[in-house]
């Protein structure tokens, strides 16, 4: 079927419910595409209950309503066959109601996030156009390119007055001080997390009456050069959008927001923001600022856990995630990152291709995981596995060797 007919086929179930349990992975585009179609379904009269996890067992579903799961679902070949899936990894995942774009050869890597998908099948729920600036928290939050599907949306949503366009820096945080000491996207070396050079470099880029952006990112790009990647400083400024429905305006800082507060345990927080309360938009801000400020810590005492290789050991699974990002995009690598935590008897693993770098990481890691009596997989350039903390040396083991081969 067509992305329109898949998309029609799991709203017409949607539709046919009267109350649904929903699943929405806990990054900033799972957590989009939940709010997105709970958006939809209270327009449709329709009770639900959402929440965010990292991952959902086929086990642990309901069993006494419908299942809808967002952002999670493709990768699972056990989930019983009537569960409805708004996803976009790689589809393993047979049931009828299962809309992904890559289900109809659309490259759901780079032109279309689960929050686009969400979206689709919201259309064809009802008029739901003003939400089309919760795909953007989506787009950016996987990384992915405003390209293809993405695109269209994009347009649709400036075209209607939702979206409006900019340029300008790209960093996260309430006033331009927080935006450099929480950097993370890029990290910038000798600079996030500092309050010192943080001052130090505003100060030295005041003009006689205002602060000179130039010479800021200028003075930003010179320190952090030395050990940055070439990528991550060319995101430091580009193209800023303003989400005219949406309690945080600006897209990067709500993209950063709910993400944080989704990793870090606080899916309800990231919620509300998406549905648009600003009831707590300060507790929010909060979670996210000591979200970012402990991946800055995690990052600066990263180091490869394996001589000669880009495997680290991150001391807090919530982070393993953000922490693959970052080494993976803003520092120089010639391979696949490799990031695990230990959590318990468990270990998560996150798994990121560099810039340029080729692997086919969803089923490298979905069969590796496998194979230690885990579960895993993602995109082609991103993925992750949950595997028991006893079988994660055999596991390097044979990341090492099929990266070698």
């Amino acid at each position: 079927m067509s992305l329109a007919e898949t998309a029609k086929t799991v709203a017409d179930q949607i539709r046919r419910q009267q109350y649904i349990e929903v699943y929405a992975h806990h990054d900033a585009d799972g957590i989009a595409a939940g709010a997105i179609l709970c958006h939809a379904m209270l327009r449709s009269g329709i009770r639900f209950r959402l929440r965010v996890c990292a991952e959902i067992p086929s086990a642990a579903l309901s069993r006494d309503a419908a299942s809808l799961l967002c952002d999670l679902g493709s990768g699972m070949e056990d989930l019983p066959p009537e569960t409805m899936v708004v996803d976009h990894h790689l589809p393993l995942f047979r049931g009828q109601f299962h809309a992904n774009p890559r289900l109809d050869k659309i490259d759901g890597d780079r032109e279309f996030s689960a929050a686009g998908m969400a979206y689709i099948v919201a259309q064809e729920m009802g008029d739901n156009r003003d939400l089309a600036g919760l795909v953007i928290p989506g787009i950016i939050g996987d990384g992915q390119e405003f390209a293809g599907r993405n695109l269209e949306i994009f347009n649709e949503g400036v075209a209607n007055g939702i979206i409006v366009p900019d340029r300008g820096m790209t960093l996260a945080g309430r006033d331009m001080a927080e935006k450099w000491l929480l950097a993370t996207c890029p990290y910038l070396e000798g600079i996030s997390g500092d309050d010192s050079a943080v001052a130090d470099l505003l100060t030295g880029a005041q003009g006689a009456n205002s602060l000179r952006l130039d010479t800021l990112m200028s003075l930003a790009v010179l320190k952090s050069a030395p050990q940055t990647s070439a990528e991550g400083l060319a995101l430091l400024y580009g193209d800023t959008l303003h989400l005219q429905r949406e309690v945080i305006e600006d897209a990067h800082a709500l993209t950063a927001v709910i993400d944080a507060c989704g990793k870090s345990g606080h899916g309800d927080l990231a919620v509300a923001l998406c549905l648009r309360s600003s009831a707590e938009i300060d507790k929010a801000w909060e979670v996210a600022r000591r979200h970012h400020l402990d991946v800055i810590g995690a990052l600066k005492t990263a180091h490869p856990a394996h001589e000669g290789d880009a495997v680290y050991e991150c001391q807090d699974a919530t982070l393993a995630s953000d922490i693959a990002d970052v080494l993976a995009r803003d520092r120089v690598h010639q391979a696949p990152v490799l990031v695990y935590a230990r959590s318990g008897e468990a270990c998560r693993i996150s798994a990121r291709s560099p810039h340029g770098v080729t692997a086919d990481l969803g089923p490298l890691v979905r069969n590796l995981a496998a194979a230690c009596g885990g579960d895993g997989g993602g995109h082609h350039t991103r993925a992750g596995a949950t595997i028991p903390c006893d079988q994660l040396e055999a596991f390097v083991k044979e990341w090492q060797e099929a990266l070698a081969a």
